[in-house]
């Protein structure tokens, strides 16, 4: 299950602006709140009160609230790792470790009496770390991690590293948070943030809704907009693009067909895993066509497909009865990221959903059903043999 959240800035912005913002986000369904308490100036008791409004207003909206501190902070908070006393009285749920600790202060903080989970920087956390953590007594579901944000722009995450990361951390067991990034107009975020505050360089500019889908393909299990205030159709739109598909079947024939399927599989089908990618229907798609490729559920590669191309299987048993009249397609090739359905020029394959992932001769048997764009197309990179995709209409 994925979890959403959103950051805010009580130094920047007034609570009661945030209020607002955050009864928006619990609309749509957002549970986790970040915020950062290691850069905001103030007494102890000035900082404190503030955070204790911000946790008081998120509390009763149902929403979790993770306060980004370091060693530093919780001292001059008058906290240490065997202390948390501070962080319990204004109803802190979580502490993500901007700077941790060592094994022995880690393991003090994580058996807290408090209840209170510890969010370490999801970069710094090993899964060897995590192992001994549990040795030594560590409740293993009070750990969480989470990346960071990076304003400036080209300093944020590779993409290569961050998957790799999210992927050791997922096989301890560890939920990962990541952040995106809201293109909404007059956004604020720590350190003068005027790019946006993604954890990962290359999505930072990417429309909200596929910095998310990405972020979770690439193995996050939290998403968080980095940067405030998210417009509502931000909100709106990653919460639907990563809400899964309730599976649905045509005829029990479908059924037993999806079942057949999965067997030539080595791990059964995860429907709560889906890639959904956008893509742009050609103006001529025929009715047969579009149902294939967006009522059609689930498209899948088994995993024998070729490097040239994306294959979906079911929907030629599905679609049997149903003509596909070749369209003439006037270009000698289809060229990546080009979704066809193949016609009644090769009858027995007629009906399969194909997306071309290297230049294809068009010899006739394919049509050109749906385009997707280059950024969409990225998709295709983290699409693993068994995953179930999802194609939207661009809208």
């Amino acid at each position: 299950m994925i979890t959403l959240g959103v950051s805010v800035y009580p130094d920047i912005r007034p609570l009661e602006e945030i209020a607002v913002y955050l009864v928006c986000a619990a609309r749509h369904g957002f549970t986790r709140v970040f915020s950062s308490m290691f850069s905001v100036d103030g007494t102890p008791r000035e900082v404190l009160e503030l955070f204790k409004r911000l946790n008081d207003v998120a509390h009763e909206l149902g929403m979790e609230v993770s306060l980004d501190v370091n060693p530093a902070c919780m001292r001059r908070l008058g906290a240490t790792p065997h202390d948390l006393t501070p962080f319990a009285r204004i109803g802190a749920d979580i502490l993500r470790m901007d700077g941790a600790y060592g094994e022995d202060e880690n393991l003090v903080m994580l058996n807290n009496p408090y209840g209170m989970k510890i969010e370490y920087n999801a970069s710094a956390l090993k899964p060897r770390t995590i192992s001994a953590l549990c040795a030594a007594g560590a409740p293993k579901d009070r750990i969480l991690a989470c990346h960071n944000f990076y304003p400036q722009r080209y300093t944020g995450f590779a993409w290569d590293k961050f998957r790799q990361v999210n992927t050791d951390l997922s096989r301890a067991g560890i939920r990962v948070g990541a952040f995106i990034s809201s293109h909404a107009k007059n956004t604020h975020g720590v350190w003068d943030a005027r790019d946006g505050l993604p954890t990962v360089e290359r999505l930072r500019d990417l429309p909200s809704s596929l910095q998310a889908r990405l972020v979770v393909a690439g193995g996050a299990t939290e998403v968080f907009f980095g940067n405030a205030y998210a417009s509502e159709a931000e909100l709106a739109g990653v919460r639907e693009a990563l809400d899964p598909v309730v599976p649905h079947y045509l005829s029990e024939a479908h059924e037993q067909l999806v079942a057949e399927m999965a067997s030539f599989m080595s791990d059964p089908l995860d429907y709560s895993v889906q890639k959904k990618i956008c893509v742009e229907p050609v103006y001529d798609v025929s009715d047969v066509e579009r149902s294939i490729l967006f009522d059609y559920f689930p498209h899948v590669d088994m995993g024998d497909s070729s490097e040239w191309m994306w294959r979906s299987r079911g929907p030629r048993v599905v679609f049997a009865d149903k003509s596909i009249e070749p369209r003439r397609y006037a270009a000698p090739s289809f060229e990546p990221g080009d979704v066809m359905v193949v016609n009644n020029n090769y009858q027995h394959y007629a009906g399969e959903l194909q997306v071309a992932l290297r230049p294809m001769a068009n010899d006739g048997t394919r049509n050109l059903v749906a385009r997707i764009d280059q950024e969409e197309f990225s998709m295709f990179d983290t699409i693993r043999d068994g995953d179930i995709c999802v194609f939207l209409p661009v809208r």
